[in-house]
């Protein structure tokens, strides 16, 4: 009992430390593993090592991808690749359902884009998709930003649930997550989908400043801003190149061996490792490159004659480095605070109990959304849930390949409800909406909740046939 009591205190540790005292989730997480490993008995010196070599190891198995991915993300979002796809989605499925086609649209967009980003590129075509179809500018918020925030918690390559995948040893499963993640989170969407549905007759409520009023433009005006937008099948590549890569590659793995042993199994192997599947995708992601927004290729000394391919290129591995430079530290300290979770006896203590209670992938769910409503920030709550859990998912009933992938599903679920006043995002879609915070209480983070339940519902539904 008093290895769970020490195991609360770390956890109610970080959530103090990361919103009262607000410190940085990576040193919040750093404190808590060797607070951690002091109070769970391990000798000092080993603290240290345990947590050192959690780090490294975390980094040395998802590192590379989650920079990759992280590029990818910043070439489609400044290349004008999002606003393609938008084009793409409205085509297909029509102005006669605008809550659905920006579902869809945000759906696609945040598997490689994070949702906050997602939701200020494509809040321009919300606001003009309303406009011209009459639909309140509530229900389309909440189907955008559900539609966004359904693949990010739960399809890699969005970097919190490549980092929960790294935590829990399926860095060479990432094929199999992202097509569970795909499964697990269309009823997600379809979740929000329906909620934003109920808000079809109701107008904002919040107010607006000038400065957000300037930055919604018509979408009109801002595909009239890029020098050239990307084609269809451009845009999309960068992300179904590395996906199928590593579907391909995870096929090859299984044990009925369908491409057989020779070398084609060998390349495909190669090819669908994540990280080459990852540094497809960036190639993919070149002819991208010279589209942009002419109001930010304009050279520095005020001349309107863009950039250098080159330097755009340059400018958005460095944007993306930078980006995944936080990312990579947080799910370092996740790791560090997992490695001395694993190393001390509260895993066989607290599996020998949860065993009994067989509440399997709810339980993951249950930290993860603690975490999450606790504290804000979703990827902080699927790193740090997933290094907490990897030890127990045994006495789970989890230990295949396939319950560990949907231990991250149910991460991911509980690591989007709900997001309310301390999550960014929610702020991100009160403003841009401009719904009053009350109202965005009932539409947004009730939406949000819907999404979670639903998703690990459906989580569990495949824990009971497939495990």
């Amino acid at each position: 009992m008093d290895l769970v009591l020490v195991l609360l205190g770390v956890v109610a540790l970080i959530v103090v430390a990361t919103t009262w005292l607000k410190l940085h989730p990576f040193l919040a997480l750093l404190i808590a593993a060797l607070v951690a490993g002091f109070g769970l008995g391990l000798p000092g010196g080993d603290v240290v090592t345990t947590a050192t070599e959690g780090f490294g190891a975390i980094l040395g198995g998802i590192g590379i991808v989650i920079v990759l991915g992280t590029i990818i993300g910043v070439i489609l979002e400044r290349s004008g690749a999002a606003v393609t796809m938008a084009d793409v989605v409205i085509r297909v499925v029509g102005k006669r359902h605008p809550t659905l086609a920006v579902s869809i649209i945000g759906y696609i967009v945040s598997i490689p884009v994070f949702c906050d980003s997602g939701y200020v590129i494509l809040n321009s075509l919300k606001e003009s998709l309303a406009r011209r179809t009459g639909t309140s500018p509530v229900a389309m918020s909440v189907a955008l930003a559900t539609g966004l925030y359904a693949t990010h918690t739960l399809v890699p390559p969005t970097p919190g649930p490549i980092a929960a995948a790294g935590n829990l040893d399926l860095t060479d499963q990432l094929g199999l997550v992202i097509l569970v993640g795909l499964v697990v989170s269309l009823p997600a969407a379809g979740a929000g989908l329906l909620w934003a549905s109920r808000f079809r007759e109701e107008q904002p409520r919040g107010e607006v400043s000038d400065a957000l009023l300037e930055a919604t433009e018509e979408f009109d005006a801002l595909k009239d801003s890029y020098d050239r937008l990307p084609s269809p099948a451009a845009a999309l590549a960068p992300i179904a190149v590395p996906i199928l890569l590593i579907c391909l590659g995870s096929v090859a793995a299984l044990p009925a061996a369908p491409f057989g042993d020779g070398a084609v199994v060998d390349v495909l192997a190669f090819l669908g490792s994540p990280a080459i599947a990852l540094l497809a995708g960036v190639a993919a992601a070149l002819p991208l490159i010279g589209s942009r927004a002419r109001v930010s290729t304009a050279a520095s000394t005020g001349a309107g004659s863009p950039d250098s391919w080159r330097d755009r290129f340059q400018t958005d591995v460095a944007g993306g480095i930078t980006a995944s430079a936080p990312i990579l530290l947080i799910t370092g300290a996740g790791g560090a605070f997992g490695a001395v979770i694993q190393a001390s006896d509260v895993g066989d203590y607290l599996g020998s109990n949860l065993s009994s209670l067989g509440i399997g992938v709810f339980m993951p769910f249950l930290v993860a959304a603690a975490l999450k409503s606790a504290q804000g920030s979703s990827t902080v709550a699927l790193v740090a849930t997933s290094a907490l859990v990897a030890p127990l998912v045994g006495d789970l009933g989890l230990d295949s390949d396939l319950g560990r992938v949907l231990v991250v599903m149910a991460i991911g679920a509980g690591g989007m409800t709900v997001s309310h006043a301390n999550d960014s995002f929610f702020w991100v879609v009160t403003q841009f909406s401009r719904m009053s915070v009350a109202q965005a209480y009932r539409a947004q983070t009730v939406a949000t909740l819907l999404q979670g339940v639903t998703a690990i519902l459906v989580t569990w539904v495949l824990a009971l046939l497939l495990v």
